[in-house]
């Protein structure tokens, strides 16, 4: 299985984008797929996460700006990230667990001018 990650881009501060990232084909006992970033010298860090029931978690520091979404599919995950801050600047990552494995995709750039 593999991940493609999308969606990254250059904004300006205050914008949105939105990250996609596409699984090679269905998964089977998905249980959590998440979206991570790392910033140059930090650890790469926890943004987003959602179960294949639907619940959610976030960073506090992007609670009501960015929201995590799966398609019925449950093959494409999807962070909205809106009002977008220069701190918000990283690699975005995502991730798919299962009952087995642990899977992870390339990085998407994402880039806040201020």
């Amino acid at each position: 299985v593999q991940l493609q990650a999308s969606g990254g881009g250059l904004v300006q501060d205050g914008g949105s984008l939105r990250l996609s990232c596409a699984a090679s084909r269905s998964i089977r006992s998905t249980q959590y797929m998440a979206w991570y970033r790392q910033a140059p010298g930090k650890q790469r860090e926890l943004v987003a996460g959602i179960t294949s029931g639907g619940a959610t978690n976030y960073a506090d520091s992007v609670k009501d700006r960015f929201t995590i979404s799966i398609d019925n599919a449950q093959i494409t995950v999807y962070l909205q990230m809106n009002s977008l801050k220069p701190d918000d600047a990283a690699v975005y990552y995502c991730r798919w667990r299962t009952a087995s494995y642990d899977y992870w995709g390339q990085g998407t750039l994402v880039t806040v001018s201020s």
